[in-house]
């Protein structure tokens, strides 16, 4: 059955994305683990974002919305491919992330896509605009989630040095999935990402179980590390924080190319 036209059953994030998962033939092609993941969220006018990202916008409330997502990915790997597969990835397969994404919706289906992504692996940083459209850049992470002593601080700065991330929380409460139709539930319960490299547009999915996770007070002690992904970010608000253990055994689906759709920032005649 073709993934992008079969009628999902349920309305629920978390088992749609399974679905569309499982509507895929040979899928998931890699394995890994989300862990120690904080978001901070930002809330933006919609004609302030809408120019710097080429799909629509998935508005709530008259809002569009933009997360920094800091986390370690450990153990990436493909599913099939045996041990000798496995130590070919080990140079890619754990390190930090700091992502800038917004979200959007294509086709019928609501995801993200990248505005940037900071990673301290060179070698990821090579691969990733060819084989997933995805925005890399090098950067310096130092990503210290320490929830079990209830304390979380991190630092990223470019690889240019023009930009930088300073942020500490405290972790007072224990771990739950989002409440349905809440705004951490839009934000989190996310299972598509969206690309576009050299005017290719492309989407992988991906699954986990539901974020176990909780609200925190998060203080952002620098951030001209956002203002390097366009001028939406000084009109931007800042309105909250989720942080999460993490969750293993991620499914990521290969790349597809989508349809052909005009980009919203385009002007019809």
């Amino acid at each position: 059955m073709n993934a992008t036209t079969a009628s999902i059953a349920t309305s629920l994030p978390n088992e749609a994305g399974r679905e569309r998962m499982m509507q895929m033939r040979w899928e998931p092609l890699f394995l890994a683990g989300w862990e120690r993941t904080l978001m901070l969220h930002y809330s933006v006018a919609p004609e302030v974002l809408q120019p710097h990202v080429p799909f629509e916008l998935d508005v709530r409330d008259g809002k569009a919305y933009v997360s920094l997502v800091a986390f370690t990915m450990r153990g990436l790997r493909p599913r099939r491919g045996g041990r000798i597969i496995r130590t070919m990835f080990k140079p890619i397969a754990t390190h930090e992330f700091l992502n800038v994404r917004a979200y959007v919706k294509h086709g019928g289906e609501s995801g993200i896509y990248f505005l940037a992504e900071w990673l301290p692996n060179a070698l990821s940083v090579l691969l990733g605009r060819p084989l997933f459209g995805l925005p890399y850049r090098l950067g310096q992470l130092n990503c210290d989630h320490q929830h079990e002593q209830g304390r979380i601080a991190g630092e990223v700065t470019s690889g240019c040095g023009r930009g930088k991330l300073r942020y500490h929380a405290d972790v007072r409460d224990s771990f739950a999935p989002c409440e349905a139709g809440t705004l951490d539930e839009f934000l989190m319960e996310r299972y598509t990402a969206f690309t576009e490299w050299l005017g290719l547009k492309r989407r992988f999915r991906v699954w986990h179980s539901p974020w176990p996770q909780c609200a925190v007070r998060a203080e952002i002690i620098e951030n001209t590390l956002m203002r390097l992904t366009g001028d939406w970010a000084d009109r931007a608000q800042f309105i909250g924080a989720n942080y999460s253990a993490g969750v293993s055994d991620v499914w990521m689906s290969r790349p597809a190319f989508t349809e052909k759709l005009q980009n919203p920032n385009q002007q019809t005649s």
